[in-house]
């Protein structure tokens, strides 16, 4: 029998080695972002077209390379980081594998620039699929320019999974803010098709974190400080206050570098043991620093997970550490239990005299007089109270009340009309009673489905009504959600949100569509934005009703709403003229039907 194993060629296992250090976009940004750090550069910039999938462009003005290193740089397990293996228990840079370039060069087409200062002409190379296809000397500056393009072209498996632009795009930048939280001492910009998105100078540790992620979180951020013989720890948490119910942030850094332990934001979250409530998640940023014989980088190809020989008494210590910093800076509340519950009793000065206290006797009043007068004035203020009850049981109608004529279900039961009862049942159902028939209407989910079918038609026709402001509120977004707000900013304004761009991320809301003035219009697009339905998705791929639903929700009549008479028949007619008045357009039932015949079994 013959010899059936052999060696794959380089190129076969340069694509193998990609499918764990090239995951997408974002992985090529990372990995070149972090040897230009390695590289010395004070300034990088990053440029990315069609999310990263057409083009990445990385330029630092770092140490550069020579002609001899630039080939050498794409050859598996080639780096200058490391010599032998005593150096991987002392990794103090962020790449040490010598697997980037490698990968990345399996699966894109790569132009490469870069000149040391000592030498007069720099050196290009372009390689395909791990070939290099030339290398000549240009002219060019001092650092490395690499430019990246047509990601998976040879692996079309891959570059089929990849998610939309937008995703992507997040991705990317969310690579580039975990590079930039512990690079404070460099510039770096980030360009999506030659949008200018996010640019940072030197700065503070604090300075950075607001550039970032918005001046709203300031006032969360308190310092935690703490130094042992076994790590030193810096950075920021956010008060209580500042906890979130998703997408929080949370960065760990072990001297500089990014990582991902679960273990170390438990240790974080049970600082604020019974300050949050469940299912909120805490807010941070810290870093810290570790002997690097201590710990154990070399885990997984993304260099993400870090092993610790002192796990243990680092959980300890960083826990202590952000208790400390929340009762040093009055996070926690006090409690006074000398004063807690206490009575305010005023102090009495010398010169005041205390008198007898003092009995006044109405002689005239009589209880058998019905008609003394302050017996009747005292019923009538009765009455003005009870009135006063009933008319604060009458709510406002849900909407504006259309011209529509009376109609019928799918059975032809006419449902509004001469001979039908409507009340509220519940303050949730609204219960119509027709011709020995029950009809059990849900009206959060009846009007939730109206206003759907009126923002879908409003966004098709692209006509929408605008109600203005009278005090225009202000919004700020950060680099990620700024991006979607710009995918669907002019859905929103055919809707009849009215914005004006005050720059820097943020905006003044000066309108809103007709009928949502009740619901807070920043909590309403913030929310919007949050939708993780809204972030996988392209202007093509049904974005108008995930808009259209989104607001419909949050701008429908609440469960617990008292309805008058003209607001439940409003409703129901409203219902009965949408374009499916059963179900709701995420699939919930909206209302049920109740037979006389059906009670009736009950009690046979």
């Amino acid at each position: 029998m013959s010899d059936v194993i052999h060696l794959l060629p380089d190129s076969v296992a340069n694509q193998i080695a990609a499918g764990e250090v090239v995951q997408r976009p974002a992985s090529v940004v990372k990995e070149l972002m972090e040897n230009s750090i390695d590289a010395g550069a004070s300034k990088i910039q990053v440029k990315v077209i069609d999310a990263g999938k057409s083009e990445i462009q990385i330029v630092d003005d770092g140490v550069g390379m020579s002609d001899t290193d630039a080939r050498l740089a794409f050859e598996r397990h080639a780096t200058s980081k490391i010599k032998t293996s005593h150096d991987l228990f002392s990794i103090s840079t962020m790449g040490f594998r010598g697997e980037a370039l490698a990968s990345v060069a399996a699966v894109a087409q790569i132009e490469l620039r870069t000149r040391q200062q000592t030498d007069e002409l720099g050196t290009c190379i372009l390689i395909e699929g791990s070939k290099i296809k030339s290398q000549e000397s240009i002219s060019c500056p001092v650092g490395a320019n690499f430019i990246i393009r047509n990601l998976f072209y040879n692996t079309p498996a891959r570059r089929k999974f990849l998610k939309s632009n937008i995703t992507e795009l997040n991705n990317i930048i969310a690579e580039f803010e975990k590079i930039a939280l512990c690079n404070i001492e460099k510039s770096l910009e980030l360009y999506h098709a030659d949008n200018l998105l996010i640019s940072l100078t030197p700065s503070t540790f604090k300075q950075r974190i607001i550039s970032l992620f918005g001046k709203k979180l300031e006032n969360y951020l308190i310092p935690v400080e703490a130094q042992t013989s076994i790590v030193r720890i810096s950075g920021f948490v956010t008060i209580p206050e500042g906890a979130k119910k998703k997408k929080a942030c949370q960065y760990f850094y072990i001297n500089g570098r990014y990582m991902r332990n679960s273990y170390f934001c438990k240790a974080v979250q049970s600082a604020y043991e019974r300050l949050i409530t469940e299912g909120e998640q805490v807010q941070f940023f810290l870093r810290m620093e570790v002997d690097p014989s201590r710990i154990d980088v070399n885990i997984h190809p993304t260099k993400t997970e870090i092993k610790f020989e002192d796990d243990n008494a680092i959980w300890q210590i960083l826990s202590a550490s952000v208790r400390e910093a929340l009762g040093k800076y009055n996070a926690i509340p006090a409690l006074d239990f000398d004063k807690q519950g206490c009575p305010d009793i005023p102090v009495v000065g010398s010169s005041n005299s205390i008198g007898l206290p003092q009995v006044h006797i109405d002689e005239s009043y009589n209880p058998f007089n019905t008609n003394d007068h302050a017996t009747s004035d005292s019923v009538h203020k009765w009455q003005q109270m009870y009135q006063t009850l009933t008319n604060n049981q009458q709510a406002k109608p849900a909407s504006q009340e259309l011209n529509f004529s009376e109609f019928k279900d799918d059975g032809g039961f006419d449902i509004v009309g001469e001979g039908s009862t409507l009340f509220q049942f519940g303050k949730r159902y609204v219960v119509v009673l027709k011709n020995d028939r029950f009809v059990f209407i849900e009206q959060h989910r009846a009007h939730y489905r109206i206003l759907y079918d009126r923002y879908i038609e409003q966004l098709s026709q692209r006509k929408g009504f605008s109600q203005g402001l009278l005090f225009p509120e202000l919004i700020h977004f950060d680099v990620v959600k700024l991006s979607v707000f710009n995918l669907i900013r002019e859905e929103l304004i055919v809707l009849g949100f009215d914005f004006s761009d005050m720059g820097n991320g943020t905006f003044s809301i000066n309108g809103v569509p007709d009928g949502t003035a009740d619901v807070s219009p920043q909590l309403l697009i913030e929310n919007l934005i949050g939708d993780e339905n809204l972030s996988g998705r392209s202007v093509g791929e049904k974005i108008h009703q995930v808009i259209a639903s989104h607001l419909a929700m949050q701008s429908a009549i609440a469960i617990g709403q008292v309805l008058n008479q003209d607001a439940m028949e409003n409703l129901v007619k409203q219902l009965f003229a949408t374009t499916n008045c059963k179900y709701t357009p995420d699939g919930k039932p909206i209302l049920h039907f109740v037979e006389l015949s059906q009670i009736n079994k009950v009690f046979m």
